[in-house]
C-alpha cells in the first residue's frame, strides 16, 4: 500500500492516510484545498464502523450540512465528513444530492461491503479490479496495478476501440477484467457476489416546449454565474484556463464580475501561428485585469510524453493535447492550486465543427450522386493544406470529405472514428470485428445533432476531454473545475432541442445570446479552433522516423506495416494531412515498445 500511495504523490502532496485490519487496506493522498488543517482521510465514522476515501469537491456541502446536522454531531467544517454523513445516514440515494466531483469507495465493516461512486459526468477518475473474494480499486491504473499487479492481459475490444477513437469506451479499459466506475453509478462489492452498475443520474430528456428564449437567456445566466460562485469556494487561491476561446473567457468574465477576485490565469502557446490563440487570451485578459502567465509549447518532447502516458494515463491515450494541457498546468502549479476552465460547454452548447458538418452532410447528400462524385475527385486532387482547418477552406473540404467517406461507419454514432470501416479493415484485419457496444442513450431520432451531442458528453467528453484534463492537471497537483459541467447548467442545456444551440451554421446559440455583453466582437466572431496541436509538422519533422522505428521493432503487433507506411507517405507527401492517425499509432507503438504488457500475450488473444 505505501508504494502504490507513493505512485500517487502527485495527486495529494499534502498528507497520506491509511487505515487497516487484518484482510482489508485503505489509502488516501490529500491535495489540501478545504479545512486545510482537518477533514484527514480515510475518514472513518465515530464508531469505527465506516472508512471513506475521497477524492473531488462537495460544491455544496454547506447546504447540505444543516440537513445533516439533527443526525449528527460534525467535528469538522469542511466536505469530507458531509459526504461521509451523508452515505451513511441516507445510503447511495445522497448522491442525488451532491453537487460537485468525486470518486469515493465507503467500507462498511460490519457488512464487508464497498460502495463505488464517481460524478456525474466523469471529472474524477476511478478504476477497479474484482475477484471473487477480494477487490481492488484505484484512482489511477499505474497505482491499481501496483495494487494487484498479476495476470493484466489486454483486451482485444479495448484494443479496437483505441485505434478506432483514441481512447477507451465508458467503464472500460485496456485491459482485461480491469474496469472504470461509469460516470453518474455507484456499485456495491460484496465478497463472492456479482457487482451490478447503478446509475444514480440521468441526462434529462428533451423538452419540446422549453419556454420562451428570454426566460431560458436569464436561467443559464444565473446558472452558469451561481456555478462560478461555488466553484471559487476554496481554502487556498483560484485561477482560470484561458485559450481565448468562448467557453474559458465566459469563466473568466464571470469570475472577475465576483467581488474581491482578481484571478490569475494561464494561456498555452505555439511557435507555429496557426495554431497559436494567445492574442485572444491576452484580449480578455487585458479586459479583466487578470494576472496573466503565459507557456509555449515549441516541440514534442518524447520523454514528456512517456511519462503522462505510463505513470498517469496508464493506458494508450492519443489526445495530444495532453502535452500542452500538462505545461500549462505546471505554469499554474507555480502559484496556485485550484483552476478552473470552460471544459463542457462545447458538448453541451454545439460548439464543435463536427456539428456543422453533419448539417452540411443532409445538405450534400442530397445533391446528384454524379455531382458530388465530380466534387470529391477534383477536392482530393488538391493537396490537403497542413494547417489547422479554422484557416483554411480547403482543409475544411478535406475533412468533410472525410466525413463523407466514413458516415456508414459512423452510423450509430458512438464518437469521432479515425477510420472508415474499410481502412479499419486494411490497419487491422485481425480486431476488425472486435470492439465494444456502448449503450445508446434514448434520444428523438429526428434531431440528428441532438443525438450527437448526448452522445458526445456521454462518450467524448469523460474519456478523451476530462481524462486529459485530470491527468495532465494532478500530475502537477493542480485541481481542475469546470462550471459548465455544473449539474443545473447541464440539466439546462440538455433538456433543450438542439435548435437552441445548433441553427444553421452557427453554434452555442443560447451561449451567444444570453453573455453577448461579456465578451468582445472579436471573440464571438472568430474561427473555433479548439486546443489543437501541430502534430501535421512533428511527423514531417523528425517523429514519423521514430514513428517507423517503433513500427520496425513491433512487427509481431496486428496492424499492417504497408498501410501504415502508405499514410506516412501520404503525410510526407504533403498530399493528405494524417497527424492525428499517425499520432494514435505513434502513441499505441510506443505504448508497446515500453514493454507495458507482457510481449508473450497478443493483443487480439
Amino acid at each position: 500500500m505505501h508504494a502504490a500511495l507513493q505512485s500517487m504523490l502527485h495527486r495529494g502532496p499534502d498528507a497520506q492516510g491509511i487505515v487497516e485490519a487484518d484482510d482489508w487496506i485503505i489509502g488516501h493522498r490529500r491535495l489540501s484545498i478545504i479545512d486545510l488543517a482537518a477533514s484527514r482521510q480515510p475518514m472513518q465514522s465515530p464508531d469505527g464502523r465506516f472508512v471513506l476515501s475521497y477524492n473531488g469537491e462537495l460544491y455544496n456541502f454547506r447546504e447540505l450540512r444543516p440537513l445533516l446536522e439533527a443526525r449528527w454531531s460534525f467535528t469538522t467544517h469542511g466536505d469530507t465528513e458531509v459526504v461521509l454523513a451523508g452515505l451513511i445516514l441516507e445510503g447511495p440515494d445522497f448522491l442525488q444530492q451532491m453537487e460537485g466531483m468525486w470518486a469515493l469507495v465507503l467500507w462498511d465493516q460490519h457488512e464487508r461491503t464497498l460502495l463505488l461512486a464517481r460524478d456525474r459526468f466523469g471529472e474524477k477518475p476511478l478504476y477497479w479490479r474484482p475477484r471473487s473474494d477480494s477487490i481492488a480499486c484505484a484512482s489511477e491504473l499505474p497505482t491499481l496495478h501496483r495494487l494487484n499487479p498479476d495476470d493484466w492481459r489486454v483486451d482485444p475490444d479495448s484494443n479496437a476501440d483505441f485505434l478506432r477513437y483514441g481512447y477507451c469506451l465508458p467503464g472500460t479499459t485496456f485491459y482485461r477484467d480491469v474496469h472504470e466506475v461509469l460516470p453518474g453509478h455507484w456499485l456495491r462489492w460484496r465478497p463472492n457476489k456479482p457487482v451490478n452498475s447503478t446509475p444514480y443520474w440521468q441526462a434529462p430528456s428533451v423538452e419540446t416546449l422549453a419556454g420562451n428564449p428570454a426566460a431560458l437567456r436569464e436561467r443559464l445566466r444565473s446558472a452558469l454565474t451561481e456555478a462560478v460562485r461555488k466553484q471559487l469556494v476554496a481554502d487556498v487561491d483560484v485561477g482560470a484556463f484561458l485559450s481565448g476561446g468562448i467557453d474559458s473567457s465566459l469563466v473568466v468574465a464571470l469570475m472577475s464580475g465576483t467581488p474581491g477576485i482578481r484571478p490569475k490565469t494561464f494561456s498555452i502557446g505555439f511557435t507555429e501561428a496557426g495554431f497559436d490563440e494567445r492574442a485572444y487570451a491576452r484580449l480578455i485578459a487585458q479586459r479583466y485585469g487578470t494576472d496573466h502567465h503565459e507557456t509555449v509549447l515549441d516541440h514534442c518532447n518524447p520523454d514528456d510524453l512517456v511519462r503522462l502516458i505510463f505513470q498517469h494515463v496508464g493506458q494508450p491515450f492519443a489526445d495530444s493535447s495532453l502535452l500542452p494541457t500538462a505545461l500549462v498546468s505546471q505554469s499554474a502549479a507555480r502559484h496556485l492550486r485550484v483552476v478552473l476552465s470552460g471544459d463542457g460547454a462545447d458538448e453541451l452548447f454545439g460548439g464543435y465543427q463536427r456539428y456543422l458538418a453533419r448539417t452540411l452532410l443532409r445538405w450534400y447528400l442530397a445533391l446528384p450522386a454524379r455531382l458530388r462524385r465530380h466534387a470529391e475527385h477534383y477536392l482530393r486532387g488538391i493537396p490537403e493544406p497542413l494547417t489547422h482547418h479554422s484557416r483554411s477552406l480547403i482543409k475544411k473540404a478535406h475533412l468533410f470529405m472525410d466525413l463523407v467517406n466514413r458516415r456508414e461507419s459512423e452510423n450509430p454514432y458512438v464518437a469521432p472514428l479515425m477510420y472508415d470501416r474499410d481502412d479499419f479493415s486494411r490497419l487491422t484485419p485481425d480486431l476488425a470485428g472486435h470492439g465494444h457496444v456502448s449503450p445508446l442513450m434514448p434520444v428523438n431520432p429526428e434531431d440528428e445533432i441532438g443525438a450527437l451531442l448526448r452522445r458526445d458528453v456521454t462518450v467524448y467528453l469523460p474519456q478523451d476531454i476530462l481524462t486529459k484534463v485530470d491527468r495532465a492537471a494532478m500530475a502537477h497537483s493542480v485541481e481542475t473545475r469546470a462550471p459548465f459541467l455544473d449539474r443545473t447548467v447541464a440539466e439546462l442545456a440538455l433538456s433543450l432541442p438542439s435548435s437552441h444551440h445548433h441553427r444553421g451554421l452557427l453554434g452555442k446559440r443560447l451561449l451567444r445570446e444570453t453573455f453577448r455583453d461579456l465578451l468582445p466582437r472579436t471573440i464571438w466572431s472568430r474561427r473555433k479552433q479548439g486546443f489543437a496541436v501541430p502534430v501535421h509538422r512533428w511527423f514531417r519533422s523528425g517523429l514519423q522516423k521514430q514513428l517507423c522505428a517503433l513500427l520496425d521493432a513491433n512487427r509481431q503487433l496486428p496492424i499492417s506495416s504497408v498501410f501504415i507506411q502508405h499514410l506516412v507517405a501520404e503525410h510526407e507527401a504533403g498530399s493528405r494531412d494524417h497527424g492525428y492517425r499517425l499520432w494514435n499509432l505513434y502513441i499505441y507503438l510506443l505504448w508497446q515498445t515500453n514493454d507495458c504488457i507482457p510481449k508473450n500475450q497478443s493483443p487480439a488473444s
